[in-house]
């Protein structure tokens, strides 16, 4: 990638931010995959690894964007930046704890509920409002995860629903956490919560007595997570995101629900469920709805 392609700041064409913001989301349909991949190390190990590779790159990023190292940017950000930071490492544990034990369809349509959850919590906490079509959307959704959850017994998908849940809460802290700091950078945020995740993983590692050295297969794999899927793709959503509406970057990232599932199903022979199928129709069909009124509303002033 050129040196250009890191400054977040330099002129972009629409077509271009569009193939940037359809570029983040295949990479990130591919952490389902990576997950599965890995053969023996648990949600925290991959955590660590991912985090630290997460970090380094970030970091590298950060200082080409603006001259500045991240630490210097974080400590201007303040308390907003730590909640948010520490919203993420939630966000990043519950996700690849559900997409160890349940279907990465299952997993990842769960996780494109984030939206919802951030309008809720925004007209919460910060008095945003809520459009009336957005209420549908959520309620639709709703209807949706009942439909996909429908019949889940074992212990293990009863988890993994429930983590898949809190990684979508995580994320809408997160992002109610950088508005409630009026700031849209996310990679200083982001920086920081791969060093949230260093440290609670390595405690938690030394705590239940857990190894910091993984095999060569899921060390590799868990670092290449940090890098491509992680890194990569925020680099190329913010890139996207300057000139890309909020509608059509809701739309756009639907490519990482959609892949994800296909990867798996692909490489590892992995089915999703009639009820998957049915209740993800209807979670698309919500947020599709949603972001598709977003843009009629605001074309229309």
């Amino acid at each position: 990638m050129s040196s250009a392609a890191f400054d977040m700041n330099y002129q972009i064409s629409y077509r271009r931010g569009l193939a940037f913001v359809l570029s983040a989301g295949v990479l990130w349909s591919t952490v389902g995959l990576g997950v599965r991949l890995i053969e023996d190390a648990n949600v925290w190990q991959i955590l660590l690894y991912r985090s630290a590779a997460l970090t380094a790159f970030l970091f590298f990023v950060i200082f080409l964007r603006s001259g500045k190292n991240a630490v210097v940017q974080i400590m201007n950000s303040g308390f907003p930046a730590i909640l948010a930071g520490l919203a993420l490492v939630a966000a990043y544990s519950g996700g690849i704890y559900s997409l160890q034990v349940i279907p990465v369809a299952n997993a990842l349509l769960l996780f494109a509920t984030a939206p919802f959850i951030t309008a809720i919590l925004g007209w919460i906490f910060l008095r945003e409002r809520v459009r009336p079509a957005t209420w549908i959307a959520i309620f639709v959704a709703i209807l949706a995860i009942s439909i996909m959850v429908s019949g889940q017994s074992a212990e293990g998908s009863t988890d993994g629903t429930l983590a898949a849940i809190g990684s979508a809460f995580g994320f809408a802290v997160f992002t109610v956490a950088l508005r409630w700091g009026k700031t849209g950078e996310m990679l200083p945020a982001v920086f920081l919560s791969g060093l949230f995740a260093i440290i609670i993983t390595s405690i938690l590692c030394l705590y239940f007595g857990m190894s910091f050295i993984l095999s060569a297969r899921d060390g590799g794999i868990a670092l290449s997570m940090g890098v491509f899927q992680v890194g990569l793709g925020l680099v190329f959503y913010t890139l996207g995101s300057k000139v890309l509406p909020a509608a059509e970057l809701t739309l756009l990232s639907l490519a990482e629900v959609l892949l994800g599932p296909v990867w798996v199903w692909l490489f590892l022979g992995d089915e999703a469920t009639l009820r998957t199928f049915i209740g993800g129709a209807l979670l698309l069909a919500a947020i599709a709805s949603n972001a598709l009124t977003y843009k009629s509303e605001n074309s229309s002033r």
